[in-house]
């Protein structure tokens, strides 16, 4: 079996070869209408290649996927172990993109030739990976029929830091039900429809014990069948790895501790300059996971030891993060993908989109919206101890978000340190744990000086392995990250550390991340919500400091955040996860008449006293308004709504006075 593509950036394929279209190998038509038919039809084009085959397999995916609950029938890798899933079939995943490879070349059409009756057929040589040949079947790498195409390689993990409570919720929807296969004999070569059927019934003696899922799901009149060519057993796996020359298990580079879900290669053939780093993505696709990929390349890096041994030195360790084995890493290749808006299982995948389902499903959330805020305000309010005005600016912070950015300031952060909480008390991991409750994704960075010596925050390029190495810093839009310095005590930060404060510092002020490239930075811009837990004022800079004061201290904070967990009642707490997700997206416009009496009221404030607010003050009123506003319900500005804000800002400011009066100096 040779290899049948290549990357565009190396001479050595960290790859394997090249791969033919989605056929009846991988998907099945029960009573399927005859325009189907044509769209998947076989792998074989021997009177030549229709030009739009393409182009109707997509097109009719999208419109199989539109029936009524679809899409949940579609099994999830987020989801389902992956030796539960055959090779072939017809999959999705959720994911983040973590990182990009070189584009690569593979075999678009390729011809092979029987050798006993000299016949030849065209395959096409897309959505998979092996491209295999029948008994008496040769590929001809000299066919002048064949040609090469282009298809792009992403490096995708799971969504970092998602909260149990999205996982539950998209197994809970997902209607998919695969169980794990003993009855499967893989092959060496490719067969016929009809042979498999025949395998299905006479079934080899001698069985994996590893083999993949017997799975059918129905997609309205389609179904996927994606019989495995070759599966993977357990020494199959031990071969791999012993072959890969792996020290240490491999480094799946999620950026967050912790984090469990297979991370997968994925192949896309059309748009990917539509996509970026950090994107959050639904993929649909045919799943490879052929352990003959890992033997491939090691043939390949054999080979190449023996033209060039340093070459191949050099080429070791990139082959070997680009081509893990694909019982660890699976490919994908992509038939349809879509950039996900947010991730909440609650909400229309879509929210901008003008369509009847949308629309009704936000103006019915919007006309309770009344009772979701007060029933949130006070669920916070016991969360923070009591506190009411602390948890009228959790609520701002939690449904901010950059709309846009003037030059490189972003407008809409609105980062908050809450201090005043209790040094060395459970206070602040409890209020994550309600936080995790509410939001789809987030992180809590406790900020001590061992960590800031030691983690690493911000992700880098390792040219050795051609592969940007992820760091803590490495999020999705929209993740609420919690940094705790109430564990910060004394001690010397070093240079690792002081990068780390100053990165943390550059992610609050400018939401950007500049990524390590070694030679030089590059600004990753994002769009991170971000809350500091102290004692005193946060030593990183925030665009508003709450200083806590509560009502009350319970004696054991364990069992007063549980049982205030457990007061609320599923559906409620679900209400609150909507109404979080769903604020951040609306529009807020200010009119001309707005615009001008806000500045008469800032110019009559300046005039009692010029002293008393500043325009930096004036910008922050204006954020406060507008997040006010949006967590009412109102897309624009009211006088209401303006001098709620001033009040609120107004005892704000009163409180820190107080408390730098108590403690004589600034907070």
């Amino acid at each position: 079996m040779a290899p049948l593509h290549r990357r565009r950036a190396s001479l050595c394929s960290p790859d394997c070869p090249g791969t033919h279209s989605v056929d009846q190998d991988g998907f099945e038509l029960r009573d399927p209408p005859a325009s189907a038919s044509k769209v998947l039809g076989s792998n074989k084009a021997q009177n030549g290649v229709t030009p739009d085959w393409e182009k109707k397999v997509i097109d009719y995916f999208k419109e199989k996927l539109k029936e009524n609950n679809a899409p949940k029938w579609v099994p999830s890798l987020n989801e389902v172990p992956l030796h539960y899933l055959k090779p072939n079939s017809f999959v999705k995943f959720r994911c983040m993109i973590q990182d990009m490879f070189d584009p690569e070349f593979y075999m678009g059409v390729y011809e092979t030739v029987n050798q006993n009756t000299k016949a030849r057929v065209l395959h096409f040589g897309k959505y998979r990976d092996v491209a295999e040949c029948g008994p008496q079947q040769e590929l001809d790498l000299n066919s002048p029929r064949s040609t090469t195409s282009e298809r792009q390689t992403f490096y995708c993990v799971p969504v970092p830091g998602e909260s149990l409570w999205v996982k539950e919720a998209y197994v809970n929807a997902n209607q998919a039900r695969v169980s794990p296969s003993t009855s499967y004999t893989p092959s060496r070569h490719k067969r016929s429809y009809e042979d498999d059927e025949d395998m299905d019934l006479q079934p080899n003696k001698q069985k994996d014990q590893h083999s993949g899922a017997r799975q059918a799901g129905g997609l309205g009149g389609l179904h996927w069948r994606g019989e495995p060519k070759r599966l993977e057993t357990e020494a199959s796996s031990g071969q791999q790895l012993n072959s890969l020359n792996l020290s240490s298990p491999f480094d799946l580079n999620f950026p967050l501790p912790g984090e469990k879900g297979p991370a997968c290669l994925v192949k896309v053939y059309e748009d990917w300059d539509c996509f970026k780093v950090n994107d959050v993505l639904e993929l649909y696709g045919v799943l490879s996971v052929d352990p003959i990929l890992s033997i491939l390349n090691n043939e390949e890096r054999d080979a190449s030891a023996l033209l060039d041994p340093m070459e191949c030195t050099d080429m070791a360790e990139e082959q070997r993060v680009h081509s893990p084995p694909a019982s660890l890493v699976p490919r994908i290749h992509v038939i349809l993908a879509q950039k996900l808006q947010h991730i909440n299982p609650l909400l229309p995948t879509c929210l901008n989109k003008e369509e009847s389902r949308t629309c009704q499903f936000v103006s019915n959330f919007m006309s309770e919206l009344s009772p979701v805020r007060a029933e949130l305000l006070g669920f916070l309010t016991h969360a923070l101890l009591g506190d009411s005005l602390a948890a009228e600016y959790l609520i701002l912070h939690l449904i901010s978000t950059v709309y846009t950015r003037r030059d490189v300031l972003p407008l809409g952060k609105f980062t908050v340190n809450l201090s005043g909480c209790p040094q060395n008390s459970t206070f602040t991991e409890h209020l994550y744990r309600i936080i995790q409750h509410l939001v789809p994704a987030s992180f809590r960075l406790q900020m001590t000086i061992e960590n800031m010596n030691q983690l690493k925050l911000i992700p880098h390029k390792d040219y050795t392995a051609n592969r940007l190495v992820s760091g803590l810093l490495q999020l999705p839009n929209n993740t609420s990250l919690v940094i705790d310095e109430t564990l910060l005590e004394q001690g010397q930060l070093d240079t690792p550390g002081v990068h780390n404060v100053a990165a943390l510092s550059n992610l609050i002020t400018w939401q950007k991340v500049d990524y390590d490239f070694s030679y030089h930075q590059m600004e990753f811009p994002c769009n991170i919500n971000v809350l500091i837990t102290s004692e005193g004022r946060s030593l990183l800079p925030a665009d508003c400091q709450i200083h806590l004061q509560p009502q009350l201290i319970p004696p054991n904070m364990e069992e007063y955040m549980n049982g205030l967990l457990s007061a609320v009642l599923p559906s409620v707490l679900n209400k609150f996860r909507i109404y979080l997700t769903l604020l951040r997206f609306l529009d807020y416009n200010l009119s001309d008449d707005i615009t001008k009496a806000v500045e008469d009221d800032f110019v009559e404030m300046r005039k009692n006293d010029p002293q008393s607010i500043t325009a930096d003050d004036l910008h922050q009123l204006l954020v406060v308004a507008r997040f006010l506003s949006l967590s009412a319900g109102q897309t624009t500005l009211s006088r209401e709504r303006w001098l709620r804000a001033k009040q609120l800002e107004h005892s704000r400011r009163s409180r820190l006075q107080q408390q730098k009066s108590v403690n004589g100096n600034e907070l």
